[in-house]
């Protein structure tokens, strides 16, 4: 009798155990690796820094043989991207059964733990093409139940510009040049097993477009502002948005559909509200908060799964938006050097990052200004070139590097050429600028603002539309099979 008691005493505490790992799992943190970078990070170095930080859920804009290797063997689940280029070529079945194929299954046979599959990135700011993007994807699932991949989730990434203006979650709404579309995505996804609403929401973008205090983007916010809403208090910029999406799943027939953030994130240079301190306040609210499973007024409890953008800063990704900060969304910079105190746990501690191991530094070396201003028209144009090619958005007002004086602006411009360049190009004229730069040997980084000597680059950068490596087999193989299907392998660059 008193074994008997004892097992059931031990079944008790192993199922109070469970309830308390369970509590303390809370919400899912996960990176997005963007890959718009001069000198990107090995992905063998990416893989280390998400298995040294303790992140198991990575979102990835490239299906590139190399970079998801990388991830063989790790348990990270990883979501795929695919380029928006993709989108109106995977509605012919033979290529999304190819893909599905001799990409996903290729990788799970690698061992790459593949759970999901975004179609395109920046869909929301074409109608045509997210409604391209919902019939690529009916035809898309269709192909994973005929090739036994049920395990693989398919979605399309939804923007604020889904809807219509946010005001309070009661009155939203989606956005009538989108809501056939999406309640035909809603349609298709309905049956789906674990499938999900992923959205972005950007929330210094969200301050900026609404005129709101700066104070609502943090979950600690100090001020008195807040919205009020059928009984319910928002005082930040995150639950507002996230209930404003559930009310229009619900107004649209899913009001229990899963919603997964995409993207979610602060920058740290290229305007006056993005900076180091910001983007270290914002996490060390935020990322506790998921992991608490707090949830929303509407969603009490929910536990959230989402995606930190970005892992590094992309000093090469767009700005003609004129949102410069866009390439400062990194929580490292693109050396792979941690930026700011972030514990990526969710457990609110005071730390810094796991830094990428394995990174070799080009020499201590810049390029800076000889400060001859008997030509200022060659100088102008000679900068102008510089900011071109080169990042120069921490130049621009409210950036690290907007305080420079005339001389220390140019020079930051030529160096940040003759970085990108890795210091040299063919004619060894990467900093000669028609006779206005030299090399010196003195870091010439003027307080915050960081005169940067780039990481040794190794691995290639992603061609094509499936991001394969020029001249590789599969890269051959999908050429052909484009060839044969009638369509234009030079339309997918």
């Amino acid at each position: 009798m008193a074994n008997h008691h004892r097992s059931w005493r031990n079944l008790v505490l192993l199922l109070i155990g469970l309830v308390v790992v369970v509590a303390v799992e809370g919400g899912t943190i996960g990176m997005n690796w963007g890959r718009k970078t001069s000198h990107r990070l090995l992905p063998s170095m990416v893989a280390d820094i998400m298995l040294q930080n303790n992140i198991r859920y990575l979102k990835i804009f490239s299906t590139e043989v190399k970079a998801m290797a990388a991830f063989a063997g790790t348990n990270i689940s990883v979501t795929l991207t695919l380029p928006t280029s993709n989108i109106p070529f995977i509605i012919i079945p033979a290529v999304a059964r190819y893909l599905l194929n001799d990409h996903i299954r290729r990788f799970n046979n690698m061992g790459v733990n593949i759970r999901c599959l975004h179609l395109g990135t920046d869909i929301m700011k074409n109608v045509t093409m997210y409604e391209k993007a919902v019939d690529s994807m009916r035809v898309l699932n269709s192909m994973i139940i005929a090739n036994e991949l049920e395990f693989l989730q398919t979605s399309i990434v939804h923007s604020l510009e889904a809807m219509n203006p946010i005001a309070k979650p009661s009155e939203a709404d989606f956005n009538p040049l989108f809501k056939d579309k999406i309640l035909k995505f809603l349609s298709i996804v309905k049956g789906t097993k674990n499938s999900t609403f992923a959205i972005s929401f950007l929330p210094i973008d969200f301050m900026l477009a609404n005129n709101l205090p700066l104070e609502f983007a943090f979950m600690d916010n100090k001020s008195n502002f807040s919205i009020k809403d059928n009984g319910h208090v928002y005082t930040n910029a995150f639950e507002l948005v996230y209930d404003s999406f559930v009310s229009a799943l619900t107004k649209s027939g899913a009001p229990n559909l899963e919603i997964v953030v995409s993207q979610i994130g602060w920058p740290t240079d290229g305007h006056p509200m993005a900076t180091v301190e910001n983007a270290e306040r914002f996490y060390r609210g935020f990322l506790p908060y998921i992991k608490s499973n707090k949830g929303t007024p509407l969603r009490p409890g929910a536990s959230i799964e989402i995606y930190i953008i970005n892992l590094a800063d992309e000093n090469t990704g767009s700005v003609a938006d004129g949102k410069f900060y866009s390439r400062h969304w990194g929580i490292y910079k693109s050396n792979g050097q941690s930026k700011f105190k972030i514990d990526l746990s969710g457990e609110g501690r005071d730390i810094y990052p796991t830094v990428a191991r394995g990174t070799v530094s080009m020499p201590k070396r810049w390029c800076i200004f000889n400060g001859d201003k008997s030509n200022l028209t060659k100088v102008e144009e000679q900068f102008n070139l510089a900011c071109a090619i080169g990042d120069c958005t921490p130049l621009y007002p409210g950036g690290s590097c907007s305080n420079l004086n005339f001389d220390q602006n140019v020079s930051y411009a030529f160096n940040n050429f003759f970085q990108m360049s890795s210091q040299y190009n063919s004619e060894g004229l990467s900093c000669n600028f028609d006779g206005l730069g030299m090399v010196v040997a003195d870091d010439p980084s003027v307080g915050n603002c960081d005169f940067l000597v780039e990481i040794l680059g190794a691995d290639l950068r992603d061609v094509g539309g499936l991001a394969m490596a020029a001249g590789s087999r599969a890269y051959m193989r999908f050429t052909s099979m484009l060839v044969v299907l009638g369509v234009a392998w030079f339309s997918l660059l």
